[in-house]
């Protein structure tokens, strides 16, 4: 059913969420996986880089850690993994990404915004949900390290 799996990640808890999900989904298919770290080129990165010239390069090797770490992590449970880092806006980023590897499966984290936020960032859901020729899972539930490893062992 699914063979690629891109979970896209960014360090945040929610996305931490979608990472444990997305593993046991992986190991469930043994499925490929790809980490996905998107670095958005927004008006924040580009303040700091204008205060601090390769602050967005630290931001970017920052990233490549964080997704390094995620990428051993997925190694320990056994699954084929694999990283990737970029810049520019999420949604079409990751729905690019889609294309690229012929993924089944893309799963997300969810943070809760405010109205102004989502007007501020703009409607990414909806041009994923639009652009993606793949299924979409937003992952929303946290799992805990118990039920996490009961399910580790039911894949085993």
């Amino acid at each position: 059913m699914y063979r690629k799996i891109i979970l896209a990640f960014d360090g945040s808890q929610e996305a931490r969420t979608a990472l444990r999900e997305g593993a046991l989904l992986a190991l469930r298919y043994d499925a490929t996986v790809w980490l996905l770290c998107v670095l958005p080129d927004n008006a924040s990165i580009m303040m700091a880089e204008g205060v601090q010239p390769g602050a967005a390069e630290h931001l970017l090797a920052a990233s490549g850690e964080m997704v390094d770490e995620g990428l051993a992590k997925l190694r320990e449970l056994g699954l084929e993994a694999s990283g990737h880092v970029a810049r520019g806006d999420p949604a079409t980023t990751i729905s690019a990404f889609v294309r690229q590897v012929g993924a089944d499966l893309v799963v997300l984290g969810h943070r809760r915004r405010s109205f102004l936020e989502r007007w501020w960032s703009g409607p990414s859901g909806a041009y994923i949900v639009d652009n993606t020729d793949c299924s979409l899972l937003v992952a929303r539930r946290a799992i805990s390290d118990a039920e996490f490893a009961a399910e580790l062992a039911r894949c085993s």
